[in-house]
């Protein structure tokens, strides 16, 4: 038994399972804006528990996958599964596992939810061979995380999907495309000694720079229609201005030439961007009803006394 919690703990470890704030708060997102505000606490715990479920297969399958290349690549030979510390039938059962809990979970949630479980594996699967052959396994990457506010909001109301959730899920998809090509650039020689597929090693690393550029911009629009779809108010604005600021610095940060500050741009940049914009559709649902309240709440006090009077 300890053994089996040991090797638990470091495949945890191995696929970083705190990064899931990542895909998180989009997930809530979605949940809050299909619920109009919180969800029931089942929901939230079950659809908490599918995403970490998914993210966690997405990962150590890729682990499994990438190990040829992992062990060849000199910043990933100190992985746990290139060295030894972890088998490859061990991480083959984490995987088997959290696919099943991720169905589980689904099937709990709702009977949509359950038959698109078996999409959303296989989806993120696909992420993992990508790079042997497109440039675009950036944006599916970006695309497996961009179904995080879609999954929030069927596992409120499974019966609709309008586009709110949709734009949001593309924003995603650009934000993560862009901070995957960014990290990309730690491997360009790699990459293009063992014929893999990213932008800098393709393109270059200019082109990289404006693609990844670009994906941020389309990242700001998305936001921007998210909150015209979902009827959010003036505070979710506000909350993208500042998004559009840490997406500024991000790019600003980003030197080719320079890659110490990629994990300062990858990760912490990244990780205050999520729970922001998390913040930003509880402002813009919340601060909208309270201002709709206020505003009846006007018009139900100049009423009575006028009934009244014409009653008198």
């Amino acid at each position: 038994m300890r053994n089996f919690l040991g090797s638990f703990g470091m495949i945890c470890r191995m696929i970083k399972i705190e990064h899931s704030i990542f895909a998180l708060p989009y997930a809530w997102a979605g949940s809050i804006l299909a619920a109009r505000g919180f969800p029931s606490l089942s929901t939230f715990i079950l659809l908490t528990l599918a995403m970490v479920a998914i993210r966690s297969f997405a990962m150590a399958s890729n682990r499994l996958i990438d190990l040829p290349f992992d062990k060849a690549n000199p910043r990933t030979r100190s992985r746990a599964l290139v060295t030894g510390e972890i088998a490859p039938y061990q991480t083959a059962a984490f995987c088997c596992c959290m696919a099943f809990l991720f169905i589980f979970f689904c099937a709990s949630l709702n009977e949509t939810c359950f038959y698109l479980s078996f999409f959303a594996l296989v989806f993120v699967l696909i992420y993992s061979f990508l790079k042997r052959f497109t440039i675009i396994c950036h944006f599916w990457l970006g695309a497996s995380l961009g179904l995080a506010p879609i999954a929030g909001w069927l596992a409120v109301n499974p019966s609709s999907l309008p586009l709110s959730p949709v734009l949001l899920g593309l924003a995603v998809t650009f934000w993560v495309g862009a901070f995957d090509i960014y990290y990309s650039f730690q491997d360009i020689k790699f990459d293009r000694a063992y014929d893999l597929y990213s932008v800098p090693a393709i393109l270059g690393e200019d082109t990289g720079l404006a693609i990844a550029g670009f994906s941020h911009c389309m990242t700001g629009l998305f936001l921007i229609l998210t909150g015209i779809a979902a009827n959010l108010s003036f505070w979710w604005y506000v909350i993208c201005c500042i998004i559009f600021t840490l997406l500024i610095l991000e790019h600003r940060l980003m030197l080719p030439k320079d890659l110490r500050l990629v994990n300062t741009a990858f990760f912490t940049i990244n990780g205050i961007i999520s729970p922001v914009m998390l913040l930003g559709v509880m402002a813009g649902i919340f601060f909208w009803y309270g201002a709709t309240h206020r505003k009846a709440g006007k018009g139900r006090g100049q009423a009575k006394p006028l009934s009244q009077k014409k009653g008198g």
